[in-house]
């Protein structure tokens, strides 16, 4: 099994321009990240390819090496502004292509860390066997992101957790009220949307949240050797 490089536990804040139409998404991660988020997934799907690299090159700036950079389904647009790593639907690239891509592509000893949004345990078995690194596992919880779909409730971060090696990001109306129910469950960190681009103050709730998911991974008793704590 790779290393892992996510820092664990990890908060990862999935993009939305639009919760805050008149501030730049630069300062929104900036935000973020300053408040403890360890993980920018750029998920804006609306974009056309150049101005979503011009973007993701834009993030990388604000980040400055302070968290990881993820490319959602994009993965051309990942290797090409060289971020961290590519977030892939159940419905994507399949895994094994994917991987073969990043090995003709990219120099000797670089990687590109593969996450896979898996919505159940066969899904996330599935996953695993592909070869991804990393699983964002929901919704979790009902979530106005996508409003009407079903939510797995902690049970499903626990039998995926007790079925799978790799890291398991939780996502679907994680807050800082109940991620610390998320993190005793399995998980190894959350993803979150609005939770912190629709606060009045970003770095706050990325704080609030950061804070929170410490406190429930220092009390795990199961805490995994393979993970390293921020």
């Amino acid at each position: 099994m790779p290393t892992i490089e996510i820092p664990i536990p990890c908060l990862c804040l999935v993009t939305d321009r639009r919760q805050h139409p008149h501030v730049p998404l630069e300062d929104i991660v900036d935000s973020a990240v300053s408040g403890g988020a360890a993980l920018i997934q750029l998920r804006e799907k609306d974009l056309p390819a150049s101005e979503l690299y011009a973007l993701a090159l834009r993030l990388k700036d604000a980040i400055n090496n302070r968290a990881l950079l993820f490319i959602n389904d994009r993965l051309d647009i990942a290797l090409a502004a060289h971020a961290d790593g590519v977030q892939l639907g159940e419905t994507a690239l399949p895994l094994p292509a994917a991987k073969a891509l990043v090995a003709a592509t990219t120099s000797p000893g670089k990687r590109l860390l593969l996450a896979r949004s898996v919505h159940s345990l066969q899904g996330a078995l599935h996953a695993q066997t592909q070869g991804a690194d990393i699983l964002t596992l929901g919704s979790v919880f009902p979530t106005t992101s996508h409003p009407g779909a079903p939510a797995g409730g902690l049970s499903l971060i626990k039998t995926a957790a007790q079925a799978v090696q790799i890291p398991i990001l939780a996502i679907g109306g994680v807050t800082p009220d109940n991620i610390a129910g998320v993190i005793t469950a399995g998980a190894s960190g959350a993803a979150v949307i609005t939770a912190i681009a629709n606060a009045p103050d970003p770095q706050s709730a990325s704080a609030a949240l950061t804070n929170a998911m410490r406190t429930a991974w220092a009390s795990r008793p199961d805490n995994p050797t393979h993970a390293r704590q921020q």
